[in-house]
């Protein structure tokens, strides 16, 4: 069986227009289906909830959106052998089918998904923090605290890119953002705790991120070398001296060339913890974790079984 969530407003209002265009190839292809239209925030963590409850037959649960539909996705799915996710992408930055090399055109992505010739189990990542009491949000792309973080923020909390071309240059927008938010940006002091075992301080931090796959902000690669299949997260703190030392940071970002700065350090841990000294915005997939001093971060090996 198979069930599609879909996130009508992705791509600037777009997504249900291309939806109802799959669907017509799906219901040519006889497959049997249902499909689920989301109307708001966390309506598609309750769909795959309600979904995959009992974990008993196999089915395959497709997320037709962007990063922030699939992230609900994975946040309400049972993982199991029994349960099958798929990526239809139609949101703006669309990262996590970038990193999974799925095609570029949502009718494609539809072909492999009915005729899957190729199943990977990734990893995906835990969340961790304080909210009153413990929160523990799965992602499956990145998560970070700091600069990058107050982009993702800024996105959510604006009106800025809603139109369709703006939605198919999610980079544009990020970028955008990105610059506004490199004028407010302040760098606060902390550390990282990798694998409960090896602790490394840091003066200036400006972001620090952590990755399963290589992309985040629509194809800017903060971690190169973030391999879905290793059981590792790849941690990148930046803490250079000035903010105007980060222009050429996300530049090189951009053109997949990160590393090559002084101030700027990669990690490969199965789990972090990150202290910073003052509240700073926490995201995870881009979807607002609000600002926290304190994360915990963790890699689930090889369980989420992934149509690719």
């Amino acid at each position: 069986m198979y069930y599609f969530i879909v996130n009508p407003a992705a791509c600037g209002g777009q997504g249900e227009r291309i939806w109802r265009k799959l669907e017509r190839r799906v219901q040519r292809a006889g497959i049997p289906y249902r499909a689920y239209l989301t109307e708001g925030r966390g309506d598609a963590a309750r769909y795959a909830a309600e979904i995959t409850g009992c974990c008993k037959e196999p089915c395959t649960v497709v997320a037709v959106g962007g990063d922030g539909t699939a992230n609900e996705v994975l946040n309400g799915l049972s993982v199991c052998d029994s349960v099958t996710c798929g990526l239809i992408p139609t949101g703006s930055g669309n990262d996590l089918a970038r990193g999974l090399k799925l095609p570029c055109r949502p009718g494609g992505c539809l072909k492999r998904i009915l005729k899957p010739r190729r199943i990977l189990n990734i990893d995906y990542g835990i969340l961790s923090y304080e909210m009153g009491q413990p929160v523990h949000r799965r992602f499956v792309v990145s998560s970070g605290i700091g600069l990058d973080a107050a982009i993702c923020h800024s996105l959510l909390d604006t009106a800025v890119g809603r139109s369709a071309l703006s939605r198919r240059i999610g980079w544009l927008r990020y970028a955008s953002a990105g610059f506004k938010q490199l004028f407010k940006a302040e760098p606060v002091s902390g550390y990282v705790l990798l694998d409960g075992v090896k602790r490394v301080e840091f003066n200036h931090i400006y972001f620090i991120s952590a990755h399963i796959h290589p992309w985040e902000g629509g194809g800017f690669q903060f971690a190169p070398k973030a391999n879905p299949e290793s059981g590792e997260l790849e941690l990148c703190v930046v803490h250079v001296s000035s903010r105007w030392k980060l222009f050429p940071v996300l530049l090189d970002a951009w053109a997949g060339r990160m590393g090559h700065h002084r101030g700027v350090r990669f990690y490969r841990c199965r789990e972090v913890q990150i202290h910073v000294d003052s509240p700073v915005p926490v995201h995870a997939d881009g979807e607002s974790c609000c600002c926290q001093t304190d994360i915990h971060l963790r890699c689930v090996e090889k369980k989420l079984r992934v149509i690719v």
